[in-house]
Parts: structure tokens; sequence; C-alpha cells
């Protein structure tokens, strides 16, 4: 007779939990996190009262889990959870498509005013193997002339025709010619040459208007979205929105010289201009910060298009461009990285800058795993539309309203009184298979 297989540990276990008394409470938690694959421990209790009477009407310890209850991560990077990060994907759609067309407070009369999509790509730092494809057609990666070299004796081009997926897309045709120290400086001051960027282009409108700063500021309000993303050379480059309103933000009337022609002049004459003196000159050289020469403006077409593109890039790190998505604590940690080498390299610039006290405010070795960018991948001005508290504080009044009808509640005054505190992360085997069943089912189950 044959003896029969052995069940996988997820399942057994799913079976002895199916068993106890507290199972359906314990699906019902696990299920409620949506398929999120690195939930949250908590461990207290909370109590719902009647504001009026001050009667307890409900109560919730951790006891479906172990003694704890799950919540989801809520970490935006696809790496570390699809799931949630789907929802802060979705998040930044509305959020982006809301200072387009309107909606989630914005006024719909937004869509008629001046507003481009812009994208500042960072400056070159050397040669590096890339894609080149025009008209549906690849051409060769940089024509030269089999005697160009190099001053280390390498070819200074490649014929070849790379396919998306070569391992060489990124990497430097030289990489001592490479400007390593540049690179990663220029990574680590990118938000300040934004910031500055964002600085001269008010000034650029204001010059264009024949206005001054005090008088611009009276009549008229720049607000932008915009997210960071990650070329395969390991630079980051920014996409944005950037839009005119009046001086009170989107509800508010515009002055009549605020034009789409005169915002895409001035984008394009701020981001060629604009520059910043990069720290210890004495260490490395003197090095000037600058957005690269590939500077994309364009009228917005299709906003839900452009929302999109944008909210995409919102959920990405380093690791898209080949990097890991954790911070390296060590400098043994270095070694056994699982990285090419041109990243390997830029990992490594970061620890020894970081390392010299001129860069020390920089704190390149704690964002080397970013390459040595220490920016947000999604900001926004103030009065562009709605934000991402406000979208996730909709959701949670929408779910206690459900809860609240569930009870029978109607319109009672609550409120409720608990603490909680963390108590760590992850999942059993068991529940790692019914969150596993949750995603592959795409993460519609009643709970």
């Amino acid at each position: 007779m044959t003896k029969p297989l052995p069940l996988p540990p997820g399942v057994t276990a799913f079976v002895e939990r199916a068993a106890t008394p507290e199972f359906d409470a314990w699906r019902r938690n696990v299920i409620g996190l949506r398929g999120c694959t690195n939930p949250v421990h908590l461990v207290g209790s909370s109590t719902l009262f009647d504001k009026a009477t001050g009667q307890a009407l409900l109560s919730h310890s951790s006891g479906t889990y172990g003694g704890r209850l799950l919540i989801a991560c809520g970490n935006r990077r696809a790496t570390v959870c699809p799931t949630c990060s789907g929802v802060y994907r979705a998040d930044t759609y509305q959020l982006i498509r809301a200072g387009l067309v309107g909606g989630k407070g914005v006024p719909g009369t937004v869509g008629a005013h001046p507003y481009v999509f812009a994208t500042l790509t960072a400056p070159g730092f050397g040669p590096v193997h890339a894609r080149r494809e025009r008209n549906g057609q690849v051409h060769g990666c940089r024509p030269r002339s089999a005697a160009d070299r190099c001053r280390h004796g390498l070819p200074a081009g490649c014929h070849a025709r790379h396919a998306e997926t070569d391992p060489r897309l990124g990497e430097p045709l030289c990489p001592r010619c490479y400007d390593y120290a540049g690179a990663v400086l220029w990574q680590a001051n990118s938000g300040r040459l934004w910031h500055r960027f964002t600085v001269e282009l008010r000034r650029q409108i204001a010059r264009k208007a024949g206005l001054s700063r005090a008088e611009f500021r009276e009549v008229a309000r720049l607000s932008y979205a915009k997210v960071a993303e990650y070329q395969r050379r390991g630079m980051v480059h920014f996409h944005a929105v950037i839009r005119l309103d009046g001086p009170n933000g989107p509800e508010s009337e515009l002055p009549p010289w605020a034009t789409v022609e005169l915002l895409d002049e001035s984008v394009r004459a701020t981001a060629e201009s604009v520059r910043l003196s990069a720290p210890g000159s004495n260490v490395v050289g003197p090095r000037v910060l600058r957005f690269g020469a590939q500077i994309d403006v364009r009228p917005v077409t299709a906003s839900g298009a452009v929302a999109g593109y944008i909210a995409k890039y919102a959920t990405k790190g380093a690791e898209t461009a080949g990097a890991v998505d954790g911070r390296i604590h060590t400098a043994k940690g270095l070694v056994l990285l699982p990285v090419r080498d041109h990243v390997l390299r830029m990992i490594g610039t970061c620890w020894w800058l970081g390392g010299l006290p001129p860069f020390t405010p920089l704190a390149l070795r704690r964002w080397a795993h970013m390459l040595g960018y220490r920016g947000h991948f999604s900001t926004k001005s103030r009065r562009y539309s709605t934000t991402l508290t406000a979208l996730r504080h909709t959701r949670t009044e929408y779910r206690a309203r459900l809860q609240r009808e569930a009870l029978g509640l109607g319109d009672r005054s609550t409120v409720t009184v608990g603490h909680w505190q963390f108590a760590g992360r992850g999942y059993s085997p068991e529940a790692a298979l019914l969150a596993t069943a949750i995603n592959e089912g795409g993460g519609r189950h009643d709970a």
C-alpha cells in the first residue's frame, strides 16, 4: 500500500486552526488584510462607547490571532507588499487626477487652468549602454570608430543593438571614466535642486508676466504634483504635473496672462538654467548640480493616462534600477549584495563619501541602498488637490459607517477608547496560506 504524502506545514496548521472555536474571528482578521504580505501585529484592546450615556457598546481585544490583532502594513513599495502598494498607487492616481479634472474637494473648473506634464532628467556622468529606438527600429547603442578609445584604453563606443533584457543596459562603457562621486552627490541633492527649480519657476513666470515676485503672489499661485523614477543607470528623474492657479488655489480666478504657452516656456527656461553647488568640493572637486539636457514639457491631453503614469512610479524604488529594498548597516554587507557592478559602485561611493565629514549632513550611508537619493518619491504643493491623509480618512470613515450600520447604531454619537502596542510582523504558516489564496483570487474575499 502506498504511503500518503505528508501535507505541507501550512495546510496541516490550517486544518488544526479550523477546528478551534475562534477560527471564524481569526479568518475574518486575515481576510480583512486583503492579502497584505507583511502585516503588523498589535496587542491591546479598544471599546466603543455611547457619548451620551457612557454605555459600552462594543469591545475588541487582540484575541483573534494568538492574542494579537493584525493590520495591513501600508507599505507603498511593490517589492515589499504588492497589495498595500496597490492601494497607495490608487490613492496617488486619485490625488493626481483630482488636480487635473476636479473631484475630491477640487472644483471641476480646474480643468480649464493652464498645466503641463514635465519630465526633468539627471545629467550624464559618463557614457552608458542604452537601448536606442526610433520609429520602431532599434539602433546601435553608441556608434563610434573602433579606433576611438577612452583614456583608460577601453572602446569609446558600442555598436550593439541592445535587447530590453540586456544586462549591460545602464552599465558604463568605462567604469573608471564614470563620475560616481558626481552621480551620488546629484542624487543626494536632487530634492534641493527641485526646490530651487520651483522657486526660480515662480520668478520666471513673474518676469514673463511683467510682475514682481510680490505682485505674482497676489494674483497667481504655482501648484504641482511630482514623482521620482529610477532610470536603468541608477539615476532618478522627475515626472510632474505643473499648474497655474489664481491666488487662492484651484477655485480662484486666473489672471489673463496665465496661459499654457507661458507656463511651457517658463518651465523649459527654468529647468535649463537652475544650478546648485554640491558640498565637499575640497574633497572630490567642484560639482555644479543641474538637470540634464533631456527636458520634456508638453500640454496634458489625457488626464487619466498622466495620472496613471505618475501613480505607477509612486510605488517603485531603487530596486527598479537593480538596487536593494532595505538599508545597509555595515560595510561587510556590501560584499554580499546581489546587485550588478554599476549599482555596487554607486552604493560603495555612498559608503565612502558618507564616512567623510563634509558629507555628514547628506547621511549617504543611511541612503546607500537608494543610491544616495533621500527625497520622497511623491510630493505635491499644498493647494494642488486633496491629500493622501484625506483619502485614507475617507476610507476609514466609510468602513466605520458600514460597521455602525451592521451594529444598528444609527445616528448615535460614539467614541472609541483603546490602547494598542506593536508586537511584530508577518504571518504564521496557516495565515500565509490564506493570504496567498486571497492574493491569487485578486483580494476579493467576503469576510
